[in-house]
């Protein structure tokens, strides 16, 4: 069983809230990977990364900087682990072939887009399914997530 941790995002996009949860990871002592729809979105998130904020620094790569496990976060568009991390988080509504040899796993998509959130329904439902922990977090007024029921 694994952990599906389900964050639907509302007010801010994808590219100012995913640097702050991957902060989270690394200070947590883990490795991240980052799975993209995209060699396009990878880069794009790649240049987010470095950009997000002039004060803070999250080591990270893609295919390609090249050797992926010296990446604490790595940006990736197939189904490996390049960087034996704990945590993979998915975008794009992409999903692990075998979302057990993670920790954790962290479904984030874009709640205001009615295709986007239907087929997080999908995922959510499958996950119960199989029987992994699932848990849902939202965006409040603020940006802050919020853990729901």
């Amino acid at each position: 069983m694994v952990e599906i941790a389900f964050y639907q995002l509302r007010r801010t996009p994808l590219e100012k809230a995913l640097p702050k949860l991957l902060e989270k990871v690394l200070e947590s002592g883990r490795r991240a990977v980052v799975l993209a729809g995209s060699e396009e979105r990878a880069e794009a998130l790649n240049a987010a990364l470095w950009t997000y904020d002039q004060g803070s620094f999250l080591p990270h790569g893609t295919a390609r900087d090249g050797r992926p496990e010296r990446q604490p976060i790595f940006l990736s568009t197939d189904d490996s682990n390049p960087n034996d991390a704990q945590i993979a988080v998915m975008v794009d509504g992409l999903a692990p072939a075998d979302p057990g040899r993670f920790e954790r796993c962290l479904d984030m998509f874009d709640g205001t887009d009615p295709a986007a959130l239907e087929a997080a329904r999908g995922r959510w439902r499958a996950h119960k399914e199989r029987g992994d922990s699932v848990t849902y977090w939202e965006q409040n007024q603020g940006g802050a997530w919020e853990q729901r029921a």
